[in-house]
């Protein structure tokens, strides 16, 4: 009779402590009570269950507690059985940073942090932008006849696309693109989900490739060259990273680059000897700029800061 009147008092106890919103310590103090009562009365089964339930209340639920025992423990335990991070991984993480959401895992948030952002909206062209152009590229689309029909866009797209600088949106106005921000690039994207392949048509050249490595690793002389030439659709480009052996994972990749020299038309040439494999690049089949993963070697230390040339293979 005493073991029943023990669980009840507990449960109501409990239920009374997460009403009010307590706290640890009120459920603690309420298990605490129950179980030595249970011991003094001759009820030691349900008496040792409740200390236990305050013991387990108070490693989980009192802060100071939790930080200096119970969290170390599990951290340990679960570093044992998680998988290892991979090279590919560990190079990800350590190439980047991370912005609020990094205070999501200090298991105590900066709120005032995330209030702090500003958000700075989009400027008049973007906004005409989404309104018009991007309206109107996507009632250009009939999903059969791309899908099923053409696997392609109609040209009259290809054209609008092109005319409008939907591949320059990366690109700054002094070179002829667009110069959109982040965000308005991810709204177009998103208002030309409409259709799949009109999105990753429009979103690849505006992401992966020559594009965006151009302006932040390109010569001058390069940038004056394609970054014009690729704003307006004159050059398509496609970013050939996956082969069959190897998507995403950069860092195994087997496609090679070698610099070495050699002779062409009498004339001594330093280049890059290609040996490379690649699937499922989207765009390659109309693609007139590539931009190409490889792993680079230099086994001689003939690489100079001249121009590099692609050998042909014999």
């Amino acid at each position: 009779m005493l073991t029943l009147l023990l669980i009840v008092l507990a449960i109501a106890g409990l239920l009374v402590v997460m009403r009010r919103e307590a706290g640890a310590p009120a459920a603690i103090a309420v298990l605490g009570v129950l179980g030595l009562v249970g011991l003094l009365f001759d009820a030691e089964v349900i008496g040792v269950l409740l200390l236990i339930g305050a013991a387990a209340v108070a490693v989980a639920g009192l802060p100071a507690l939790r930080r200096k025992w119970l969290t170390p423990r599990l951290f340990a335990t679960f570093k044992k059985v998680a998988p290892k991070v991979s090279a590919t991984e560990r190079t990800a993480l350590e190439a980047g940073s991370v912005s609020w959401d990094g205070e999501l895992f200090s298991g105590k948030p900066q709120w005032e942090k995330l209030l702090a952002f500003k958000d700075d909206g989009l400027r008049d062209d973007e906004k005409a932008f989404l309104a018009n152009q991007c309206a109107k590229a996507a009632g250009m689309c009939n999903a059969w006849d791309i899908a099923q029909e053409r696997a392609d866009l109609p040209q009259q797209l290809w054209d609008f696309l092109k005319a409008e600088g939907f591949f320059g949106m990366i690109i700054p106005k002094e070179y002829g693109g667009l110069g959109f921000s982040a965000k308005a690039q991810s709204m177009v994207l998103q208002k030309l989900s409409a259709n799949e392949t009109l999105m990753v048509t429009v979103g690849v050249p505006n992401s992966l490739g020559p594009g965006e490595l151009l302006l932040k690793y390109g010569t001058q002389e390069q940038k004056d060259h394609y970054l014009p030439r690729l704003s307006d659709g004159r050059e398509i480009p496609c970013f050939g990273l996956t082969g069959p052996r190897a998507g995403s994972d950069a860092t195994s990749l087997p496609d090679t680059g070698v610099v070495c020299k050699q002779t062409i038309n009498g004339e001594e040439v330093l280049g890059l000897r290609l040996n490379f494999e690649k699937r499922w690049i989207t765009l390659a089949p109309i693609a007139t700029v590539v931009g190409l993963a490889f792993r680079l070697f230099d086994p001689e230390n003939c690489w100079v800061t001249k121009k590099i040339a692609v050998l042909p293979w014999r």
